[in-house]
């Protein structure tokens, strides 16, 4: 089993990262701007791969888990730039969503 971190210890190897810079983070709407830029790139992969857009011969190979770890990054970025603790903003979406959708999908 691998080491697995916690979303606060991710978000500290990234500011550690990017303090040393004199703008360590973009503003906020530059970082919505990148964060759709990623999504459309997601969007892009899934298209190709399951939509009605068939991939060009001369495009290149994009791995999905690489852009979606890209889209993670950014967020990472943009909770940083803005004083916000990923880790207990995920438990509460996930409780959120647990208590609204309980009865709402058929379960296996």
């Amino acid at each position: 089993m691998s080491d697995s971190k916690t979303l606060k210890e991710y978000q500290k190897q990234v500011d550690d990262q990017l303090q040393p810079y004199l703008k360590p983070y973009w503003d906020p709407l530059s970082n919505m701007a990148r964060l759709t830029e990623e999504a459309g790139e997601v969007a892009r992969i899934l298209n190709h791969q399951f939509g009605d857009k068939p991939k060009k011969d001369n495009e290149k190979h994009e791995d999905l888990a690489d852009e979606l770890a890209d889209i993670i990054y950014t967020v990472i970025c943009l909770a940083n730039s803005q004083g916000i603790e990923l880790d207990p903003a995920l438990e509460r979406a996930i409780a959120k969503l647990e208590t609204r959708d309980a009865g709402r999908f058929a379960k296996k």
